[in-house]
């Protein structure tokens, strides 16, 4: 009851503060000044970041470092626009515009850095520092206008209905930063399409919410550079990839708790049937009692610890048609001949198969599989 009752406070609070956004966003458009206008959805912007940032930090219990960084980022990025929406001269503007750049660069970087170990793949211990150097340099060059003219050529500022925005003529370095992006958004896009392909994303929706949070600033980012808008929705986008791994980490927490609580129910069942036949054990070491034993122990071996059995369920959902038969056969306790039989495959079919059932279900013989099944 009290894991309902927590599940069901955290969903309320994330539609809750959905709902006050959309209302600030929407209702803004009846305001009589412009300038008002924008400068309430910047600043929205900046409180729903912050909102999502203190969210991450109360709801999540296991703090994980990219995603502070992806979330810090984005309340830096928004707070950097709105400062600018509301500056008065250029130096304000251009300080503005620096705070915008920093959150900016560091956001792909963590979102890329989140979805590579969601996907669980592997990298050496220099990746995260070469790019976190890599990050610096473009954060420098992008933050240069003021000091030199490599990134902007020539930038003023102008005040439109007392909205604070700079004219700014690109310099040969401004491409540096639309590279930056472009190779983020792709080597993304292909980490998700590759991690799905291989089967190494534990869940379907892991990979359905970092793709739309991936595309959704893709859409936008593409929709900025061909359209000349005045509003950054950047920052909008922003938000709303925020809502998707505010989403994924909940996810993953509530299915951490729920493994973790039938690892429990299967501990304290497997304690009580190894006292009952303690007993037995000692007086009776027969070769049913020493058979029985042995099913403890590989049953003891099995529920090690929650990670195993939440592999064990969500590699259930993984296997392909042919897996599944296979998998059904192995539950309703059919032996090798009468599988290759019913299923008319051979035996070095039902080899590969076995290997490839095997390891997304994190076990290492028939047996465990059939045990691991019954239990849970």
């Amino acid at each position: 009851m009290n894991l309902q009752r927590n599940i069901m406070r955290r969903k309320t609070i994330a539609i809750i503060m959905l709902i006050i956004t959309n209302l600030f966003l929407f209702g803004c458009d009846g305001l009589d000044s412009k300038s008002t206008s924008l400068s309430i959805i910047y600043g929205v912007m900046a409180v729903s970041a912050l909102l999502l940032l203190v969210a991450y930090g109360s709801l999540v219990h296991k703090k994980e470092l990219w995603f502070l960084l992806l979330f810090s980022s984005v309340f830096i990025v928004n707070t950097g626009y709105f400062a600018l929406s509301i500056s008065k001269n250029l130096e304000e503007a251009l300080l503005a515009n620096r705070i915008a750049y920093l959150g900016s660069v560091f956001l792909p970087m963590s979102m890329f850095m989140i979805i590579m170990n969601v996907c669980g793949l592997r990298y050496k211990r220099l990746l995260p520092g070469c790019l976190l150097v890599i990050s610096v340099i473009v954060f420098l060059v992008a933050a240069s206008p003021g000091y030199l003219d490599i990134y902007y050529k020539e930038v003023s500022f102008r005040l439109v209905d007392g909205v604070g925005m700079l004219d700014k003529t690109y310099g040969e370095w401004h491409c540096l930063y639309l590279f930056y992006l472009v190779t983020y958004f792709g080597i993304m896009v292909i980490t998700i399409l590759h991690a799905s392909v291989k089967r190494r994303m534990k869940s379907k929706i892991y990979a359905v919410m970092l793709a739309g949070a991936v595309l959704v600033n893709i859409g936008v980012w593409m929709l900025e550079q061909l359209v000349d808008i005045e509003f950054e929705f950047l920052a909008v986008s922003y938000i709303i990839s925020e809502f998707f791994m505010l989403s994924l980490c909940l996810i993953r927490q509530e299915q951490a708790v729920r493994s973790e609580k039938m690892l429990e129910d299967i501990q304290v069942t497997d304690e009580k049937q190894r006292q009952k036949q303690s007993g037995e054990q000692q007086s009776k070491l027969t070769l049913s009692g020493a058979e029985e034993s042995e099913d403890l122990t590989v049953k003891s071996e099995m529920i090690e610890n929650s990670e195993q059995i939440q592999l064990f369920l969500e590699g259930v959902d993984n296997l392909t048609p042919a897996e599944t038969k296979i998998y059904h056969c192995y539950i309703a306790g059919k032996s090798t001949k009468e599988i290759l039989r019913e299923l008319s495959i051979t035996e070095n079919t039902l080899k590969y198969h076995n290997k490839n059932i095997y390891g997304k279900l994190g076990v290492s013989s028939r047996k465990q599989l059939k045990e691991i099944a019954k239990q849970l």
